[in-house]
């Protein structure tokens, strides 16, 4: 087994930590109508939010084509939420690859807390700082669609 590695990323947002919640746990709806980069959301199994048995197929645009994730766990309460990628072209390249999201707050607005477990298929593949940027990008424009809404 090779090294489990990872990389993170704190956001700082402006909405308040409850609202951005509600508003990322609706992706299947909110993400296609927000983003263009999604393409599309599918429940595979399960009801797309609760642990276990969920799998979930996004289509994406761009050098990203699709991923299949499974929700591993997941506190509303807490605003936290595990992942895994089951099935996607970043698999070629990461043996494994699993993320964590939380949102805490911080005085009126809060911070996301994004990081990726990974182990790479060799150590020629890079960091997946793309991704980590892609979902930086995600995060705030989802911050800015709530604060216009």
């Amino acid at each position: 087994m090779g090294t489990l590695e990872k990389i993170e990323a704190n956001i700082e947002i402006k909405t308040n930590a409850d609202k951005y919640w509600r508003t990322f746990r609706d992706y299947r709806t909110v993400f296609p109508k927000v983003f263009s980069k999604y393409r599309s959301i599918e429940i595979l199994e399960g009801d797309g939010k609760s642990v276990g048995s969920i799998l979930r197929h996004i289509t994406f645009e761009g050098s990203l084509k699709s991923a299949t994730e499974k929700i591993e766990a997941v506190d509303d309460e807490k605003r936290t939420l595990t992942y895994a990628v089951i099935d996607a072209d970043i698999l070629q390249d990461y043996k494994n690859y699993k993320g964590h999201i939380s949102v805490t707050p911080k005085g009126d607005g809060s911070v996301v807390k994004w990081i990726a477990e990974y182990e790479k298929a060799s150590q020629q593949v890079p960091d997946p700082i793309s991704i980590k940027d892609y979902l930086v990008d995600t995060f705030l424009k989802l911050d800015a669609y709530i604060q216009k809404a």
